[in-house]
């Protein structure tokens, strides 16, 4: 949508069978739409982990952009504050703390890659990647540390989970999978993953 305004109104449309529990605008206004303890249709078909069925497991936060600019500071601020008081009610983990493209690789592409995920792991509401103390990883580990995560993916959708992986924590890297995204994902994977390893 292209204003707070349209999706509030069309997350509060029957008709159109999606909601979500809050809304936060470009200036940190935030709108509760649905109750904490009920579910809302913000995830459609997808899964997390062992979660495969998203909307009754979780608290869908919606935030105005259209994915091609930087979300204001006023915007994130709220979100903080949004994300410390869910996570202390509700005992989220961080790496409780995802985005649709995570849940559904391929067929959803928000928060996107002007999302500021390290700003949310540096005050401990998401997972980052100790880039500082990794090394160099082959390339082929990426594929189990990424189910480890709690990534699902379907075969010959190996594209839409490397771009899902990049706009979350590489947004400027492209082409295949490489040494730095394997060592990223085994991070990630060693010290959050929450899949048993194969």
């Amino acid at each position: 949508m292209q204003t707070a305004e349209a999706a509030i109104d069309r997350l509060c449309d029957p008709a159109a069978e999606v909601s979500a529990h809050y809304v936060i605008c470009e200036g940190g206004n935030v709108t509760a739409l649905v109750a904490e303890e009920m579910r809302a249709w913000h995830a459609g078909a997808g899964a997390w982990g062992a979660i495969t069925d998203v909307n009754s497991h979780s608290i869908g936060i919606e935030l105005a952009n259209t994915g091609a600019h930087p979300f204001p500071h006023p915007q994130m601020q709220a979100l903080l504050g949004v994300l410390a008081e869910l996570r202390t009610r509700w005992g989220i983990a961080p790496a409780g703390v995802i985005g649709h493209s995570d849940l559904a690789v391929g067929r959803k592409i928000d928060p996107g890659p002007h999302f500021d995920w390290c700003a949310l792991a540096l005050q401990g509401h998401s997972i980052w990647p100790e880039t500082r103390a990794i090394q160099p990883r082959d390339p082929a580990e990426f594929w189990p540390a990424v189910r480890r995560i709690g990534y699902h993916w379907a075969d010959g959708q190996e594209p839409d989970m490397i771009a899902a992986f990049r706009s979350r924590f590489r947004p400027m890297a492209s082409g295949p999978v490489d040494a730095l995204d394997a060592a990223m994902a085994c991070d990630l994977a060693d010290r959050f993953g929450q899949m048993p390893i194969d």
